[in-house]
């Protein structure tokens, strides 16, 4: 039993030492690859917590299926229906938690579109009146196409040119849908308090994806630099209540943003440190994905042994 709770103790801890292996491995990939390489290892290490929660959570109901009495396992292991428990609880809250944070999206997408309900269509655009400076890429909804919306604030004070970053940078949002992949790092992140951090990093490196493709519709790196940053600075100086929750131009660490827009386009990855930090995330959550594998194997086969030994004993 004890190497079973180590194994567990393994498959749970594993996920603060890929955390930051995969910030570092995004912040040395173009945004784009960044944010599937973040989500994907989001996904794979809820996972990895999840199975092996399961895997110690079934074990009585693995010693039912065998035929064996719950008491005999218990006299195998005696710590075997305490640490189920524990285990089952630790599902339930995981389910909760993820249920809620679903639970949110949905309000956060709801409240909008009720919000945006007073704005004026063209096309894929919303223009809302208002003096408050907002811009945000609003997902399709209950039928409901995708709409950019923006505020008459907010075009007021951009330029025309800076306005067509502004709308593009949104697009790309909508287009790209990064609200899917944004949802998914938060739903993991309910499963795992460590992969909280990779939703802030995800959303950085989002945003860093729409501004890339908003530079090279206006193809004028320097001026979609200018629109992000007199756009940040104009939603920060009256927030808005229309677009809380939802990927904006405005969000993540603006100036950042602006300094990676005033240099080159971002290439991929050269050079032996990229490949090490890949290399590096890649193990760690493939041993997460075996230790829970391996977990689930180890329980089944102990509990096989148990039987034998029962049905053994019973011959004598």
């Amino acid at each position: 039993m004890t190497l079973v709770l180590l194994t567990v103790a393994l498959a749970v801890a594993l996920p603060w030492a890929a955390v930051p292996a995969a910030r570092r491995l995004a912040g040395l990939l173009p945004p784009r690859e960044a944010s599937f390489a973040l989500t994907g290892t989001a996904v794979l290490l809820a996972g990895g917590t999840v199975a092996a929660l399961i895997s110690l959570f079934h074990v009585p109901f693995l010693a039912g299926l065998e035929r064996l009495p719950l008491a005999r396992v218990v006299a195998q292991w005696p710590a075997v229906v305490p640490v189920s428990c524990v285990a089952g609880v630790l599902l339930t809250a995981q389910v909760v938690r993820v249920s809620l944070a679903a639970r949110r999206h949905r309000a956060l997408l709801s409240r909008a579109w009720r919000l945006t309900g007073e704005g004026t269509a063209d096309g894929d655009l919303l223009v809302l009146p208002g003096e408050e400076a907002e811009a945000f890429a609003l997902p399709r909804h209950r039928g409901h196409a995708g709409r950019v919306v923006v505020t008459e604030g907010m075009l007021r004070a951009l330029r025309p040119s800076e306005r067509a970053v502004l709308l593009a940078h949104e697009r790309a949002h909508l287009s790209g849908r990064h609200h899917l992949l944004s949802g998914i790092a938060d739903l993991a992140a309910a499963v795992h308090p460590a992969l909280g951090r990779l939703g802030s990093a995800l959303e950085f490196h989002l945003e860093r994806w729409a501004d890339e493709a908003a530079a090279r519709v206006v193809d004028d790196r320097r001026t979609a630099a200018t629109a992000i940053a007199r756009a940040a600075l104009a939603a920060s100086a009256a927030p808005g209540r229309h677009g809380e929750g939802f990927l904006s131009v405005s969000t993540g660490p603006v100036p950042r943003r602006v300094e990676a827009l005033l240099g080159p386009e971002p290439a991929g990855p050269k050079g032996r440190g990229p490949r090490a930090v890949a290399a590096a995330l890649v193990t760690v959550v493939l041993v997460s994905a075996l230790l829970a594998m391996g977990l689930a194997y180890n329980l089944h086969e102990h509990v096989e042994h148990v039987a034998e030994m029962v049905t053994g004993r019973s011959r004598q």
